[in-house]
């Protein structure tokens, strides 16, 4: 899933941004926080609300993430390497929180790259514990196979929130470390469940038909790996973690314990929905025909690489689906389908419902500036072409009944009247507004 461009997240209440930064280009390029929703017009039965953009921060690379303090600053992922502060005021503190660089996986600077830090999420009791965790990519492990590109690292930092606010290296406590065979289709998004337990996305190892070093049939159907999956596992616990008891695979007999749910390709946004049924959804970046968003179940088969979207994948040829969709899993398991797909252009190129060519994850609208919006789940996409800026804001109606699939169309801009840059992430404050 490409990562270049510019766009980042920062918020005013009540209003949704993402705009370009002039920044010089670095690992991908210039980017700046922005995103707070604010509606414009009456709403039609067929259109979705018109929002307008505020721009809420510069000066960044590439701002994966924006999390909420309790105190209502927030924490922004900036993908080379730093941790930001942004302060109450809006302004972002010109020195970083934390830096990670010497503990990254080598980037291809001045490029496209996914590899670096890749996530942020506050321990559920942080007022009281200051624990943070964090995803990146570090370089690979002496007893990974030597032809491997780096290691997924997921670590606890302890935070010292008075002023300056700050993250302390020295407090890093390894709680999971997966092997990656190649640079791309990393995941690294996390989200605490209701329960206190942690979530995390990996993506299936990448390269070319997303083989994984697995080319018979990818690492996404594979119980005997971490690649291509969506974990749960307790930290709270000195160093390493534990499996929840409640986990499908606890006893680890037929899969790895840590596997919450199977058949993922590349999971670009993990979030739970504050509101409703608390549930876990999830974005998975499709090959080359579809775009997926997914409602994560326990032991669930969602289908990568058998399936993409509700068609047959062909490896041999992503642009040509199997004639005949598979119906279930290798253990005659049923799939899990995603609640909402569009078309990816690069299979769909003159087709005006393919919005882009790489889903970015985005979450269940719980704010209160757009109540039209309330329980529809806000994503974007990152782009409409390789290497030409200009994502895609997306809303997936749920069904007015039953267990119906979602409708997906773009969310209508007002001013800018459309995004210049690439949409890479998005991020929600305390008051569920959205960034």
């Amino acid at each position: 899933m490409p990562l270049v461009g510019p766009i980042a997240s920062m918020a005013k209440k009540g209003k949704i941004e993402i705009i370009r930064s002039n920044l010089y280009y670095c690992i991908m390029s210039s980017h700046c926080l922005a995103l707070a929703l604010a509606l414009l017009g009456a709403v039609s039965l067929h259109a979705a609300p018109q929002v307008s953009l505020t721009r809420v921060a510069g000066g960044l690379t590439s701002p994966l993430s924006y999390v909420s303090l309790p105190d209502g600053q927030a924490l922004i992922v900036d993908q080379p390497g730093f941790i930001r502060l942004l302060d109450k005021t809006g302004q972002l503190r010109e020195s970083p929180v934390l830096t990670l660089t010497p503990r990254l996986s080598s980037l291809n600077h001045g490029a496209f790259d996914e590899r670096g830090v890749l996530s942020l999420v506050l321990h559920p009791e942080f007022q009281k514990n200051h624990r943070v965790f964090i995803s990146y990519t570090a370089p690979r492990r002496s007893s990974a196979p030597a032809d491997w590109d780096c290691t997924l690292r997921i670590s606890e930092f302890t935070a010292s929130p008075g002023e300056p606010f700050t993250i302390d290296p020295a407090t890093e406590i390894l709680r999971l470390e997966i092997d990656k065979p190649y640079s791309n289709h990393n995941g690294g998004r996390m989200a605490f469940g209701p329960e206190g337990f942690l979530y995390i996305g990996v993506g299936d190892g990448g390269n070319g038909n997303d083989d994984g070093k697995r080319p018979d049939l990818g690492n996404g159907q594979n119980l005997d790996t971490l690649l291509g999956k969506i974990l749960r596992i307790d930290i709270n616990t000195p160093e390493g973690h534990r499996i929840p008891k409640d986990n499908p695979f606890a006893d680890g007999k037929k899969a790895r314990p840590e596997i919450w749910a199977y058949g993922i390709r590349n999971p670009w946004g993990l979030s739970f929905d504050r509101g409703g049924d608390h549930a876990l959804y999830s974005a998975d970046v499709g090959q080359t025909l579809w775009e997926e968003v997914n409602v994560i179940q326990k032991g669930g088969n969602h289908g990568w690489r058998l399936r993409e979207g509700f068609i047959g994948f062909n490896p041999k040829a992503a642009d040509k689906p199997l004639p005949e969709v598979p119906q279930t899993g290798l253990h005659g398991e049923s799939f899990v389908h995603p609640v909402a797909v569009y078309k990816n252009r690069n299979g769909f190129k003159k087709d005006p419902e393919a919005y882009g060519i790489s889903v970015i994850g985005g979450f269940v609208y719980r704010g209160k500036a757009l109540p039209e919006l309330t329980g529809d789940y806000v994503f974007g996409d990152w782009g409409r072409i390789w290497g030409v800026p200009g994502g895609t804001l997306l809303v997936a109606h749920r069904p007015k009944s039953g267990p119906g699939p979602w409708t997906v169309e773009p969310l209508q801009l007002g001013i800018p009247s459309k995004v210049a840059s690439y949409i890479i992430g998005f991020g929600e404050d305390n008051e569920g507004e959205l960034y």
